[in-house]
């Protein structure tokens, strides 16, 4: 009996442990950046309360796609590639920074399909 209850125990507590990250994954992004990033795309959508129901879901679709330390790498590879001059045209021009950015695209159109175009 002791060693049954022992063993389901050890099952459930692998269980909790695998699930616990991928749930935590799902939900890396900071409360600020959530913040600044449905500010903006209100900004860019109008200040409506629709506007904030379809940027927070395509905060939560992208965020389900892309995790936050590969979100902020294609951010700020398109922010760099705004600029002039050398360090802007490395930016411009090697592929593992496009592979980067193509991600953050990717995940972009998703959501917008989810939230945007999806709704009604």
């Amino acid at each position: 009996m002791i060693r049954r209850t022992l063993e389901v125990l050890a099952a459930a507590s692998v269980v909790a442990f695998l699930a616990g990250p991928a749930q935590a994954e799902e939900n890396d992004y900071p409360t600020d950046a959530r913040a600044d990033y449905v500010f903006g795309c209100m900004a860019a959508n109008g200040q409506t309360r629709e506007a904030l129901e379809k940027c927070s879901c395509s905060l939560d679709a992208m965020a389900a796609i892309l995790p936050y330390d590969k979100y902020v790498q294609a951010s700020t590879i398109l922010s760099m590639r705004q600029g002039i001059g050398q360090r802007t045209t490395a930016f411009k021009s090697t592929k593992m920074f496009d592979d980067r950015v193509a991600d953050l695209r990717r995940a972009q159109a998703e959501a917008e399909i989810r939230c945007y175009r999806g709704a009604s």
